[in-house]
C-alpha cells in the first residue's frame, strides 16, 4: 500500500510503501463499530447513582387507611409508584459497563480504521514532528504551514517539547503508536504517522 509523503508545507513530496497488513485490509464496519464502542464503554465511569425505596428518606406510617378513601391501597410514600419514592432497579456506583473484545478482533478492526482512512485520502506518513522548544505558537504555525486543522499525529517517539507544545491546542493530539485509540482515529480529520511508527504499528497490528 502506497502512502502520501508529506514534506513541511504538508505537500504530496513523493509516495511510502507501507505494510499492506495494516493499512491494506478491507473495510469491516461491524467490526469497526464494535470496536468504538467498546473502547467508549470501558472508558464510563459507574459513579452515578440513585436510590431504592429503602434508602429515600420516608416515613413508613400508612398514608391513608385501607379501605373507604376510593383510592388505590398504599403501605408507604416511599413506593416507586409514588412520586419521590424510590427506584425499582436503580442504578449503583459499582455498574460494570466493561465490555470484551479479543485481542485479534481488536487488532483487526484498527488495521481497517487504517486502510479505511488511507483510501479516504485522510492519512499520510512525514519524516518527522519536532519542535525545537515547548511552544504552541511554534507547533501551530507548523500545523498551519501545512493547512492541518484536525489532526492526529501518531509519533515514534513524544518528546517532552512536542508534548507541552501540543497539549494546549483544541483539535490536535500527538501520541505514541501504543496509545493509538479507534475513537481517535475515527475522530480527527487528518492523521500524521511518522515513519518510525508506521514500523511499530506493523508490528502492533498486522
Amino acid at each position: 500500500m502506497q502512502l502520501e509523503l508529506l514534506n513541511e508545507q504538508g505537500q504530496a513530496a513523493s509516495k511510502y510503501d507501507a505494510p499492506e497488513t495494516v493499512f491494506g485490509r478491507d473495510y469491516n464496519e461491524d467490526l469497526v463499530h464494535q470496536i468504538v464502542v467498546a473502547y467508549q464503554a470501558n472508558a464510563r465511569q459507574g459513579t452515578r447513582a440513585q436510590k431504592d425505596r429503602e434508602q429515600v428518606k420516608h416515613s413508613t406510617k400508612k398514608p391513608f387507611k385501607q379501605k373507604g378513601t376510593g383510592r388505590a391501597r398504599a403501605g408507604m410514600t416511599s413506593s416507586p409508584l409514588w412520586r419521590g419514592g424510590g427506584r425499582i432497579f436503580p442504578n449503583m456506583p459499582d455498574e460494570n459497563f466493561t465490555q470484551k473484545i479479543n485481542k485479534k478482533m481488536y487488532r483487526a478492526g484498527m488495521a481497517s480504521i487504517f486502510s479505511q482512512l488511507a483510501r479516504e485520502g485522510r492519512l499520510a506518513v512525514v519524516d518527522s514532528i519536532k519542535v525545537d522548544s515547548p511552544k504552541t505558537k511554534a507547533l501551530a504555525a507548523k500545523f498551519k504551514a501545512m493547512n492541518l486543522e484536525s489532526v492526529l499525529v501518531i509519533a515514534e517517539e513524544v518528546d517532552e517539547n512536542l508534548y507541552l507544545a501540543s497539549r494546549n491546542l483544541a483539535n490536535v493530539l500527538v501520541v505514541e503508536p501504543r496509545y493509538a485509540d479507534p475513537v481517535s482515529l475515527v475522530h480527527y480529520k487528518k492523521v500524521l504517522v511518522t515513519k518510525g511508527a508506521v514500523d511499530k504499528l506493523k508490528e502492533m497490528f498486522a
